[in-house]
């Protein structure tokens, strides 16, 4: 992302990046597809898997050692959202340059 001038987002796009994998890993447990695309102005990324399973953002105890995944998503992502496809869904989030 720094090759295409967007070095500010590397941070919080690896962070997004990480808890979506980690959401389709523990939830979908089927396999999973990465796509990344990196615009002048945005990052879009997006994560299928074979889970036809929407899920949502919860609020979970400040005690709880999970439940934040997509509360980050939804606080650092300028959007989000999911979509089905044939064989499960894909979530995805998007990141504007400032």
């Amino acid at each position: 992302m720094a090759e295409a001038g967007l070095a500010e987002m590397t941070d919080t796009a690896t962070l997004l990046v990480s808890e979506l994998v980690a959401n389709a890993v523990l939830h979908a447990r089927t396999d999973l597809v990465l796509v990344v695309r990196i615009e002048i102005d945005r990052v879009t990324v997006e994560v299928h898997d074979g889970s036809a399973g929407s899920p949502s953002a919860k609020r979970y105890s400040s005690l709880s050692g999970t439940g934040r995944g997509l509360v980050l998503v939804e606080a650092l992502g300028d959007a989000w959202g999911t979509e089905p496809t044939v064989d499960g869904k894909y979530v995805w989030f998007e990141l504007r340059r400032r």
